[in-house]
């Protein structure tokens, strides 16, 4: 079973950038698409971003787009999430998952296989 641990939450002052890196424990997560998705305080999880295993496929949330830029490294079985001019609407727990399908599933909150511990993002004003 895939494990996925994610690194580089903090605080940051809006304006601001940030760069989540999720790290998965075995190599076969180079067959799965990986995403992320984010909680606020006293709000539903939303979805992110999501990446094909390829890399060649990606998708965004409207809220972030142009602002968020999700990558992955097969060779490190690690993907990431660049976030940059942030804002304080961006003050969540983030979220790594990894699926072996990529598709609508992620972004209209279908299941997901593996799910990380979360990495708390703090935007201040």
């Amino acid at each position: 079973q895939v494990q996925l641990v994610e690194s580089g939450g903090g605080l940051v002052q809006a304006g601001g950038s940030l760069r989540l890196s999720c790290a998965a424990s075995e190599r076969s997560v180079t067959y799965y698409a990986m995403g992320w998705f984010r909680q606020a305080p006293g709000k539903e999880r939303e979805f992110v971003a999501a990446i094909s295993s390829s890399g060649r496929n990606i998708t965004y949330a409207d809220s972030v787009k142009g602002r968020f830029t999700i990558s992955r490294d097969n060779a490190k079985s690690t993907a990431y999430l660049q976030m940059n001019s942030l804002k304080p609407e961006d003050t969540a727990v983030y979220y790594c998952a990894a699926d072996p399908i990529y598709g609508t599933i992620w972004s209209d909150g279908g299941y997901l296989e593996v799910w990380g511990q979360g990495a708390l993002v703090t935007v201040s004003s």
